[in-house]
């Protein structure tokens, strides 16, 4: 499969597979935190736009949902995120100079992996049905519907890409009954980031609160479960897991210092954009310069603007991006043991705090068992799955 840079059609179809995870997290950070919108939003942009060109494939930036989450809930400050992706960066470097990612890379076996993503897949999908497709009452549910159907009728399709005629739906809708061009007017400004520079103390405190708790989710998910998902749709690009630990560090330390949020690559936003018709870096460019323009020119209006994409068609779109991580645990059906490991990973992840973390260690210690009294799993069989 050839992965040169493009920009057609169904580029432009990919480039909104992970806009249901992103905007909303994106947004909740701005407002409840205060930090500045167009920084958020110019980083943001940025980082896309050079990890596309970087990687050649749908390689996307998210930003930290564990960070995210905890952001939004405690209504935390923006000196502490932007100690906290301070804090993260360096973490994640250490892990990576040093060779561990790739020595757990090695532990971890591909099963694990598997259920990682499954629980994470299965978490999107229940936050887009349960936060964002109800958002509208039954309004939302006829605009989630009839998004669905076109989905389910265009998925694959190569020659009208669903994500195009889903976007344009929801525009439609809101221009008609939500918004109006003019909420563009007033505050059309040119805008830079604003510098920071995060104390001892922020990035102390945004190590404690927010950075242990992302760790162990950005290892399964963001490094494991990326480089997984990279090669089993791109195998003749050969991405390493140190390749992938030192992007995902060296944004997290660049961004803070220009008020960008803690960010990170992920197995999701790939599997979003190659759901939606992405096959080369051309969809994450311009997915990246969308929240570049939005942040250079239109920050000052990005409270009303983010109500143009309403929350059931988000919803649509992040439903998708579950189901297609979840769909990547057929390849643990044999050996049972396999498929067995794979779901009790994934149900960790979904139902109990720190269930990805935990769901790691209990995963691998029974794929050590099955492989150590012959149930159905072998290193051998494991390793052929990892390269």
């Amino acid at each position: 499969m050839k992965t040169s840079m493009r920009f057609d059609r169904n580029e432009w179809s990919g480039a909104f597979g992970d806009i249901g995870t992103d905007l909303p997290l994106i947004a909740g950070m701005i407002l409840v935190s205060g930090i500045d919108a167009a920084s958020v939003l110019i980083v943001f942009g940025i980082m896309q736009i050079l990890t596309a060109r970087l990687y050649g494939i749908p390689m996307p930036v998210q930003p930290l949902k564990a960070v995210a989450a905890i952001v939004i809930a405690e209504r935390l400050t923006g000196s502490v995120i932007y100690g906290a992706g301070l804090a993260i960066g360096f973490t994640m470097l250490l892990l990576t100079v040093t060779g561990l990612i790739d020595w757990l890379g090695r532990v971890i076996p591909k099963a694990v992996i598997r259920g990682i993503q499954f629980g994470l897949g299965a978490k999107l999908a229940l936050l887009a049905l349960t936060n964002f497709v109800q958002a509208e009452g039954a309004t939302g549910y006829v605009l989630a519907a009839i998004a669905f159907v076109m989905v389910i009728g265009l998925l694959g399709n190569r020659k009208y890409p669903p994500a195009l005629f889903v976007i344009m739906l929801g525009l439609l809708y809101s221009f008609l009954f939500k918004t109006h061009a003019s909420i563009l007017e007033p505050s059309f400004r040119f805008a830079l980031p604003q510098l920071h520079a995060p104390g001892i103390r922020d990035i102390f405190l945004g190590f404690l609160v927010l950075a242990l708790p992302q760790i162990p989710l950005s290892l399964g998910n963001s490094i494991y479960a990326t480089k997984q998902i990279a090669n089993d749709l791109f195998p003749e690009k050969e991405i390493t897991l140190r390749k992938i630990g030192l992007t995902y560090s060296l944004m997290n330390i660049v961004a803070p210092f220009l008020g960008g949020v803690p960010v990170c690559h992920g197995s999701g936003g790939m599997a979003g954009h190659y759901a939606f018709g992405g096959r080369t870096g051309g969809s994450v460019v311009i997915y990246g310069s969308m929240y570049l323009l939005l942040g250079l020119f239109f920050s000052g209006s990005f409270n009303g603007i983010i109500t143009i994409f309403p929350l059931p068609i988000l919803g649509v779109i992040l439903f998708f991006e579950g189901l297609t991580l979840m769909r990547l645990i057929e390849d643990t059906v044999y050996p049972r043991a396999h498929l067995a490991i794979a779901l009790l990973v994934g149900l960790i992840a979904v139902g109990l705090p720190y269930g990805f973390l935990i769901g790691m260690i209990v995963g691998t210690l029974l794929a050590f068992v099955s492989e150590r009294y012959q149930i159905g799993f072998s290193r051998s069989q494991n390793k052929k799955g990892e390269d």
